[in-house]
């Protein structure tokens, strides 16, 4: 099967532009590929300068997203998991996707205001959770579970014992 693509695909009440300009503004590396908005009349006049399909890349990744009305909302039964270095690259995804009625939840997962969660991961965590030194990888788990944000250094700390 040559040639398939997987896309997420993110379906907004009224503010897809809006999203997609944030998630932009986090990202390196990211564009809007285009934007084709719905016309004066359809599918009704209160759509009309919406946007019917927004293609653009986060970090070189495609997404798209739509605007479609309230007729189904985000859940956290999908996510976008974003695996990072740093914890400043921890923070600045974290502030920006979390800022202006965003959710702060638990273990790296928050919400954006628009809904849509996220997982903010630093790659060196599950190396640590997982470690086959089972007292390790304990002590880093119990330290992830009181976090909202992941603290790189609380964990490496718990997982060295300190």
């Amino acid at each position: 099967m040559p040639n398939i693509n997987v896309t997420p695909f993110l379906w907004f009440n009224d503010n897809a532009e809006e999203a997609v300009n944030l998630y932009m503004s986090l990202f390196p590396n990211s564009k809007l590929v285009s934007i084709a908005k719905y016309p004066d009349t359809f599918p009704s006049p209160s759509m009309a300068g919406k946007v019917l399909t927004a293609v653009f890349e986060l970090n070189g990744r495609e997404f798209r997203a739509m605007d479609a009305g309230p007729h189904a909302e985000f859940t956290d039964a999908i996510s976008l998991q974003v695996d990072v270095d740093t914890q400043e690259e921890v923070d600045h995804l974290w502030n920006g996707l979390t800022a202006n009625g965003g959710a702060e939840s638990r273990c790296g997962w928050c919400k954006d205001k628009f809904g849509v969660s996220w997982q903010i991961i630093p790659r060196m965590l599950p190396k640590l959770i997982g470690d086959s030194d089972r007292e390790k990888s304990a002590r880093a788990m119990a330290a992830m579970m009181t976090m909202g944000k992941i603290d790189i250094a609380k964990i490496q700390a718990a997982y060295d014992g300190q």
